[in-house]
C-alpha cells in the first residue's frame, strides 16, 4: 500500500492511456536497411497525406493560422495535416514543464514510470488536437456551401454543425497519423518522424525558393518567383537604365527570394554545419579490458534542436490565442486579454501581429525587416501595414530584434534543462549508462559517484550554454534570412536534423559491424 501512495497521480489515467492505440516496440534488433526502408515509406507516405485535401472545405474562405510557422511544424494548408506537429510538441511542452516542476512526480528511470508518462503524452495529443481544431474550424476553416447543404438533408437544420465536426475529425485524424508515424520511425526507422517532417518542409520550400519558374503571386504574372530563375528573368528582360535605376537592388533585396538570401542561406548552412560538428570528448578506458580506451562526446549541441522546436511552439500558440482574442468575436469579451491592443494587434486576413506584445516578440525575417528600415525611412515606410496612418521608429525595430532574441534564448535555456532531464541525459544517468558499459574515466576510481561529480562539472553548463547558443543562433539565422520563405529557424532546424541524422545513420552501421556496441549505445 506504501509504494501504491508513492505512485504519481497520472497511475490513475493508465486503464484509458493503455489502450489507446500504439506502435508495437519491436523484438530484438532492426537491421540497419529495415530502418531504411520504414523511414522512406513514412516519407512517402507524409507527402501523399500533405496531397489529401480536407472535404467540405472553402478554400476562399480558408485561413492559415499557422502560415508563418508552417515551415517548422510541416504540415499543408488546407490539407488532413493541417495542424502539422503543433498539438504534438504543445503535448510534450505541457508534460515537460509537468516533470520539470515536479507535479507529476515521475521518475523517468523507472521504465513503468517512463511508460507511463508516454502513454499520457499521447492521451495529451488528443487533447492539444481538439484544442488546435476546434477554434480554427468555428472560425478560419469555413465549410463550403454545398457540403452543408448536402448534410442538411441528412439531418435537417443541421448542416453547419454536422460539417464542422466531420472537418474536425478529419484533421484529429490526420494529426494523430502522423504522432503514430513519429512511433513507426522512433521505433522501426532511424531518428524522430518529427525530425523528418520538419526536414521535408524546409528542404521543400528551399528548393521551390531556388528553382521554382513559376509567377510570384500578386505580380506581374511574368516574372519567376524562385530566386536564380527570378535573376536570369530580370537581367534578360531588363535594359541598363532600368538596372541602374533599382532593378539590381529590387532583384537583391527584395522579396519574394532576394538575391542576398542565397549566400545569407549558404553562410548559414556551413555555420550550423560547424557547431553540429562540435563537441568536448570525456576520455574512457574499459575497467577490465587494458588498453582498451575511447572517448564519451558531449556535444555543444547537447540538448539537439527539440529546445528550439518547444520555444517555436510556444511562439506560436502565443501568436494563435493573441489573434483569436484580437480578431474572433467569441473571445473578444474575454477578460484582460479580449481585444486589447497592448496584447497584439492583427488586420483583417492576416496571421502576423502589427504591433503589441505579439509583435515584439515575433520573428523578424530577412534584412528587409530590420537592417534595411534602420538605414533608410524609404524602407521604413515600406514596412508599416497598409491602412494605418502610423510607421515604425527604429526604436521599436530595434525593441522587437531584441524582443525576439531574449524570448528565444531564455525559452531554449529552459527547454533545454527540461529535455535533458526528461531523456536521461543528465549527469546522473550518463554516469550509469558508463558505469554498465564497463568503461571509466582513467586516474579516476571506478565507482558511479565518481562519474557524477565528473560529469556534473560539464553536462549543467553545457546544457545551459547549448539552449542559449541555439535560441541565439536561430535568431541570428531570422534576421539574416533565407530563400523559400522557410526563415532562418527552420534553416538551423534542417541542417541540424539532417547532420544528426547522418550521425545516427553512421552509428546504426558501426553497430551492424560491432554488435557489442549496441549495448554501450543503448540499442537492442
Amino acid at each position: 500500500m506504501a509504494e501504491d501512495e508513492k505512485k504519481s497521480r497520472l497511475y490513475k489515467l493508465k486503464p484509458l492511456v493503455d489502450r489507446m492505440p500504439a506502435v508495437k516496440q519491436p523484438e530484438g534488433h532492426v537491421h540497419f536497411r529495415r530502418k531504411l526502408i520504414w523511414t522512406i515509406l513514412i516519407l512517402v507516405v507524409y507527402f501523399a497525406m500533405t496531397n489529401i485535401v480536407v472535404y467540405g472545405l472553402d478554400p476562399a474562405q480558408t485561413m492559415d493560422l499557422f502560415e508563418q510557422f508552417r515551415a517548422i511544424f510541416a504540415g499543408e494548408s488546407g490539407s488532413i495535416v493541417h495542424l502539422g506537429i503543433m498539438p504534438i510538441v504543445n503535448a510534450s511542452i505541457v508534460m515537460q514543464l509537468f516533470q520539470g516542476a515536479d507535479i507529476i512526480d515521475l521518475d523517468m528511470k523507472d521504465p513503468d514510470d517512463k511508460a507511463v508518462y508516454q502513454n499520457t503524452q499521447k492521451f495529451l495529443v488528443i487533447v492539444m488536437i481538439l484544442i488546435s481544431a476546434i477554434p480554427q474550424v468555428y472560425g478560419f476553416l469555413v465549410p463550403g456551401s454545398g457540403f452543408i447543404d448536402m448534410l442538411d438533408g441528412v439531418v435537417s437544420g443541421q448542416g453547419l454543425l454536422l460539417a464542422r465536426i466531420l472537418i474536425i475529425l478529419q484533421l484529429t485524424i490526420g494529426c494523430y497519423l502522423l504522432f503514430l508515424m513519429d512511433e513507426v520511425v522512433s521505433k522501426w526507422g532511424i531518428g524522430s518522424g518529427i525530425s523528418l517532417f520538419i526536414v521535408a518542409g524546409v528542404s521543400q520550400g528551399l528548393f521551390t525558393g531556388i528553382f521554382n519558374w513559376a509567377p510570384a503571386p500578386g505580380g506581374d504574372g511574368v516574372t519567376p518567383v524562385g530566386a536564380i530563375p527570378r535573376t536570369i528573368h530580370t537581367l534578360q528582360h531588363s535594359s541598363a537604365g532600368e538596372l541602374v535605376g533599382g532593378g539590381i537592388e529590387g532583384l537583391l533585396l527584395q522579396p519574394p527570394n532576394a538575391l542576398i538570401t542565397l549566400p545569407t542561406t549558404i553562410l548559414i548552412f556551413v555555420i550550423v554545419a560547424y557547431v553540429q560538428s562540435s563537441r568536448v570528448e570525456l576520455p574512457l578506458a574499459h575497467g577490465r579490458a587494458r588498453g582498451a580506451r575511447g572517448r564519451y562526446p558531449l556535444k555543444l549541441i547537447y540538448a539537439s534542436v527539440i529546445p528550439i522546436i518547444l520555444a517555436h511552439a510556444l511562439l506560436a500558440n502565443v501568436n494563435l490565442f493573441s489573434m483569436l482574442f484580437y480578431t474572433h468575436e467569441t473571445f473578444q469579451n474575454f477578460p484582460l486579454l479580449g481585444g486589447q491592443a497592448w496584447l497584439g494587434v492583427f488586420q483583417p486576413g492576416h496571421t502576423e501581429p502589427v504591433s503589441g506584445f505579439v509583435w515584439y516578440i515575433s520573428d523578424v525575417r530577412g534584412l528587409g525587416e530590420w537592417l534595411l528600415p534602420l538605414l533608410s525611412n524609404d524602407y521604413l515606410r515600406m514596412m508599416s501595414p497598409e491602412g494605418v496612418a502610423w510607421t515604425y521608429s527604429r526604436l521599436q525595430i530595434v525593441a522587437r530584434v531584441i524582443g525576439n532574441f531574449l524570448f528565444l534564448t531564455v525559452f531554449c535555456i529552459l527547454f533545454s534543462i527540461f529535455w535533458v532531464k526528461t531523456t536521461n541525459m543528465d549527469a546522473e544517468s550518463v554516469a550509469e549508462q558508463i558505469q554498465d558499459s564497463g568503461m571509466q574515466i582513467p586516474g579516476f576510481r571506478r565507482d558511479p559517484r565518481v562519474l557524477q561529480k565528473v560529469l556534473k562539472r560539464y553536462i549543467p553548463a553545457i546544457t545551459i550554454f547549448s539552449g542559449f547558443f541555439i535560441g541565439a543562433l536561430a535568431a541570428g539565422a531570422n534576421l539574416l534570412g533565407t530563400v523559400g520563405d522557410a526563415g532562418g529557424v527552420s534553416l538551423f532546424l534542417a541542417i541540424s536534423i539532417l547532420t544528426e541524422l547522418y550521425e545516427q545513420m553512421g552509428k546504426e552501421q558501426m553497430m551492424e559491424m560491432h554488435p557489442m556496441l549496441r549495448d554501450f549505445f543503448g540499442s537492442q
